[in-house]
């Protein structure tokens, strides 16, 4: 049985959130607010934080009505534009196509917590010993951090195709 475009669409998307939304519920009821865990030494820790900001917490200390505007009335509109877009571009490579859908689903879940809980529930942490250090992320994260890559490596294979013909 093979799915229509549209239906693939909507089924990645709500994939997403529910991934999401599955670990946040699990990280709320088990993991004490503020705690750190190990989950591969200190390399890779679980935490249970609420986040009122954006990425990093950026904007949390913003005065309600921007906060507002910038953290839930902005993203809701660009989600929107962006679902719009997939659905209606039926040029759209599979790649491209998958990663926007990453990136709705896992912007649609962290605007669901800012509406329902007025903060974003974040768990993960990555610290490579000072090679590499992540902020404390989530699923959502993760699911448009995934997104944007392959939409970047959609477009460098695009563009590799356009130069080799």
């Amino acid at each position: 049985m093979k799915l229509s475009r549209s239906t693939f669409i909507v089924l990645l998307i709500i994939l997403n959130i529910i991934l999401d939304q599955i670990s946040k519920i699990l990280v709320r009821l088990y993991v004490i607010p503020g705690s750190e865990s190990s989950i591969i030494g200190d390399f890779f820790t679980l935490h249970n934080v609420e986040n009122s900001g954006a990425f990093l917490g950026m904007g949390s200390d913003l005065n309600p009505t921007l906060r507002f505007v910038f953290l839930l009335a902005l993203p809701i509109l660009v989600l929107g534009y962006v679902t719009i877009h997939i659905i209606k571009n039926k040029e759209l490579d599979k790649l491209s196509l998958i990663g926007f859908c990453c990136i709705v689903g896992g912007g649609i879940a962290n605007v669901y917590d800012r509406i329902m809980y007025g903060s974003v529930t974040d768990f993960f942490h990555i610290d490579l010993g000072g090679v590499f250090k992540t902020g404390i992320f989530n699923f959502a994260d993760m699911s448009v951090m995934f997104g944007l890559g392959l939409l970047l490596f959609a477009s460098f294979k695009k563009g590799k195709e356009t130069k080799n013909t």
